[in-house]
């Protein structure tokens, strides 16, 4: 689980906007549709397309106590879900993590 843990912390870490997604979720759909509309560039994961990906949603539920996805984080804090980050974008507070 170690390895899952570093894996998933240089991931957030490393990237702007991190994408915990499942490529046949249609929330994540919605999330990942947003950022390329805003024309932003994202990391994405998607969980039922590589081999940790159970291990990776484990973690992710432990760390941030969200099982569900999308989950999202912007420079390294986690915003949550579809609705949190559709809301983020409409309250601006999207635009405002990402300008500091």
């Amino acid at each position: 689980m170690s390895d899952v843990k570093s894996l998933v912390q240089s991931y957030i870490k490393d990237n702007t906007i991190m994408v915990f997604s499942k490529s046949y979720c249609p929330y994540c759909r919605r999330v990942k549709d947003l950022f390329t509309k805003l024309g932003l560039t994202y990391k994405v994961i998607e969980l039922d397309q590589v081999d940790q990906g159970s291990d990776i949603q484990n973690y992710l539920a432990e760390l941030t106590k969200q099982r569900t996805v999308p989950n999202v984080f912007v420079k390294g804090k986690h915003i949550g879900g579809c609705t949190e980050t559709m809301e983020a974008n409409k309250s601006g507070y999207l635009t405002t993590l990402l300008n500091n």
